[in-house]
């Protein structure tokens, strides 16, 4: 049996504000405790009956867990430049993914911590065939083309109830009680890794209750962006159509396919938030 892993870590134990993950000194110890986070889910998969566990590392640069300390018996995708964004590595030959230590949607619950979209320094929010969804919800969707269920999640308790929205049987470790986005009730991380453990384990065993969430049909993306600058630029793709100043559209034949343009803008997108050849000497 093989899972998929995609790590994200502002809903890992112990995250409770932004700063925690921009102070070089602080931002180790979060990368410490990804990583811990990330075994226990590793852990709970092959006490469960998983034979394989591949681990996409999603978050900022996508290069966050430490290798060293990762649990021997998973493979780790690292390194930002990706066509398939925090699902690199996915295709059919999965029997299920789980999502560790991410997080809630731009304009979700007031409580959920460190809350975006994607990249927060562009992203408003994200409608996939008029349905609002977050990275949870969106990544999903893409596994569903590929046939694979998701089956577990970790994060703060805002998150959980707004991805049970859309996947209500999916396991959950609830690992902090969200109060603002910059502020958690945090329990102990060994006590969230041993939930994180018992949940991915208990999700694995019961796998084949699970199903895909398939997107039928063709896919049409809508983004609001942060900057008119931004939603501008993002034209420049042909398919890509121009709704309102800050917001976008396209249309895919698939899932996968709509991803991919999704991604392409959001590069786009962040590279015009402060001028395209703005670092670009004459």
């Amino acid at each position: 049996m093989k899972i998929f892993i995609s790590a994200d870590i502002e809903g890992i134990s112990g995250v409770a504000t932004n700063q925690q993950l921009k102070t070089p000194g602080e931002y180790q110890r979060f990368r410490k405790l990804m990583t811990q986070d990330v075994n226990a889910a590793i852990e709970g998969a092959f006490n469960g009956g998983a034979t394989e566990v591949v681990v996409a590392d999603g978050h900022g640069n996508m290069s966050n867990i430490f290798i060293e300390d990762l649990d021997t018996r998973a493979r780790l995708v690292q390194g930002s430049n990706r066509v398939m964004c925090q699902l690199e590595g996915l295709d059919e030959s999965f029997d299920g993914i789980m999502f560790v230590g991410h997080h809630g949607r731009e304009g979700g619950s007031e409580r959920t911590i460190i809350s975006h979209s994607l990249a927060g320094i562009c992203v408003n929010e994200m409608k996939i065939n008029g349905k609002v969804v977050g990275e949870t919800e969106m990544n999903a969707m893409v596994a569903g083309a590929f046939k694979v269920p998701a089956i577990f999640i970790s994060g703060d308790d805002a998150y959980v109830a707004e991805v049970h929205e859309t996947l209500p049987d999916v396991e959950a470790a609830i690992v902090k009680r969200g109060i603002d986005r910059f502020a958690a009730e945090l329990i102990h991380p060994e006590v969230a890794q041993q939930l994180i453990r018992e949940k991915a384990e208990a999700a694995v065993k019961k796998i084949d209750t699970f199903r895909p969430l398939q997107v039928e049909g063709p896919t049409t993306f809508e983004i609001e962006f942060k900057g008119p600058n931004q939603a501008l630029m993002t034209t420049t793709i042909p398919n890509v159509e121009l709704i309102s100043p800050k917001r976008i559209t396209f249309t895919c034949n698939d899932m996968v396919t709509a991803y991919k343009l999704m991604w392409g803008c959001v590069i786009i997108a962040m590279t015009a938030t402060n001028g395209v050849l703005g670092n670009v000497n004459a």
